[in-house]
């Protein structure tokens, strides 16, 4: 199981075509971002990364501070974070998205949490069949 903890929010989808709302949203919606980080400093790590999937050479925390002009820790922390997710992966330094593209990210998640539903599906019926419910 790649991913290791998303938190889902349900929250209203943006009603016009802004790609940096729509991307806030996305991130949101799957506990990327929080309203503790002021300056969307995840966020810009996440499009950082996002924008340089098609490269695929990865990023070392020293260029994406330079890049964003953000504290080596203050890069690192949130590397941390996305990682935690399972979103983000590092080798030799360096810092990639798991995948490809958005739409992978989602079917990942997706693929991951169908199988701990079912999980906790058949432990629930063991549970109600142990206590004859």
């Amino acid at each position: 199981m790649r991913f290791r903890r998303i938190t889902i929010f349900k929250t209203t989808r943006p009603s016009h075509a802004n790609i940096n709302e729509e991307l806030q949203w996305l991130g949101g919606s799957i506990g990327l971002f929080s309203l503790r980080d002021k300056d969307k400093s995840c966020f810009r790590i996440f499009i950082t990364l996002l924008k340089n999937v098609k490269g695929k050479q990865g990023l070392t925390s020293d260029q994406l501070a330079a890049n964003l002009s953000l504290t080596r820790g203050t890069v690192v922390f949130h590397l941390n974070k996305l990682m935690g997710a399972g979103i983000v992966t590092g080798e030799k330094n360096k810092y990639y998205l798991i995948t490809e593209n958005l739409e992978m990210i989602i079917d990942e998640i997706k693929e991951n949490l169908d199988k701990t539903l079912r999980e906790l599906k058949e432990m629930a019926k063991e549970i109600d069949d142990r206590l004859e419910l």
